[in-house]
């Protein structure tokens, strides 16, 4: 017993560890919005949707869906330029993932306020990348870009390392939901299957590239991430997992290599068990049976 309760108590510190660097010091009261909120949910409990982004792959997918954003040059300048990545990367974060927990489970009400807050922020964000372009990160096509990078990386993510994979319906069903949340921040017509996210992904390659302000995002995020010294490695086991999950087209203008028998061997295995480790530590342990 004694053994037991050791355990739960280390495995409690470190899932309040992790829960406070992606959720923040306002981690708790935003829970408390979330899931304590009366009322309409925009997903129902189950929508694959909840199941995707309440699963710890959203770690490797969350690394996955930045990298590849960053191969449109408008996308990365308008994020070189108005987002404190460097400066405070732990709080871009922290934003990020409320936004993801508040339009996933929480009220439809405080989904919409998060949404309207998201745009007016959009609306704010305009400039000229370093090749000329003008950029605005209302411009529905750069919107539409950000959103399935990240559909296509979340999903990609849950299906190579979450719990319990989504069958073909399942993952036609996370488009469906994601297409919901991404009309709702202006993108037009968003795929609502598998097949039109992989197709609206293709149709935009001719406008990707390995830009210098890409290339130095991807070796903060892979590199030089500001993390204390014990959590690197683990951290470097969930980098190597998402770049293991991004094709071979993305992964060259970014100068990352391909090792396709390291992959398979170690990277896959090694992605498997830290999100199966980190889903360990923030899931709550079963009470003792009544004696």
């Amino acid at each position: 017993m004694r053994a037991k309760e050791s355990a739960d108590r280390l495995r409690g510190r470190i899932g309040a560890a992790i829960v406070e660097r992606v959720a923040g010091p306002a981690g708790p009261a935003r829970r408390r919005v979330v899931h304590d909120a009366a009322g309409e949910r925009w997903f129902a409990e189950d929508r694959p949707v909840r199941r995707v982004h309440g699963d710890s792959s959203m770690f490797a997918g969350g690394i996955r869906a930045l990298l590849l954003q960053s191969l449109h040059p408008l996308a990365m300048a308008a994020v070189a330029g108005h987002s404190d990545y460097r400066g405070d990367p732990w709080g871009r974060l922290q934003r990020t993932s409320y936004f993801l927990a508040v339009t996933t489970f929480g009220g439809a009400s405080d989904a919409q306020d998060a949404i309207a807050r998201v745009r007016a922020i959009h609306r704010r964000v305009t400039g000229t990348a370093p090749d000329g372009r003008p950029y605005a990160a209302s411009d529905p096509h750069l919107l539409t870009w950000v959103h399935i990078a990240e559909a296509d990386s979340f999903l990609r993510a849950h299906t190579a390392f979450g719990a319990r994979p989504l069958d073909q319906a399942g993952r036609d069903g996370y488009v469906a939901d994601m297409a919901r949340i991404g009309a709702a921040l202006g993108v037009p017509d968003p795929p609502r299957t598998e097949a039109e996210l992989t197709a609206r992904i293709e149709a935009y390659r001719h406008e990707l590239a390995g830009t210098a302000q890409a290339r130095d995002a991807a070796r903060f995020l892979l590199l030089r991430p500001p993390l204390p010294l014990l959590a690197r490695a683990p951290y470097g086991v969930l980098a190597a997992a998402a770049v293991s999950l991004l094709p071979g087209w993305a992964r060259w203008p970014l100068r990352l290599p391909r090792l396709p028998v390291t992959e398979a061997a170690l990277v896959r295995p090694a992605g498997h068990a830290m999100t199966g480790a980190i889903r360990w530590a923030i899931t709550a342990p079963r009470p003792a049976p009544a004696t």
